[in-house]
């Protein structure tokens, strides 16, 4: 579970990059920086959850 998580964070952080780099994908930087929030907030809370 864990290396899915960091799969796609690091899969977000790429898009993010990309949509920045490329003007016309700047709509892919807002929506890689969300996906990237999300999962991140996911994983933290499926690890906390974890430990109790």
């Amino acid at each position: 579970m864990t290396t899915l998580i960091i799969v796609l964070l690091v899969l977000w952080a790429v898009f993010a990059v990309v949509g920045f780099v490329v003007e016309g994908l700047l709509w892919l930087a807002f929506i890689g920086l969300i996906l990237l929030a999300a999962t991140a907030a996911w994983g933290w809370i499926k690890r906390r959850t974890n430990r109790s």
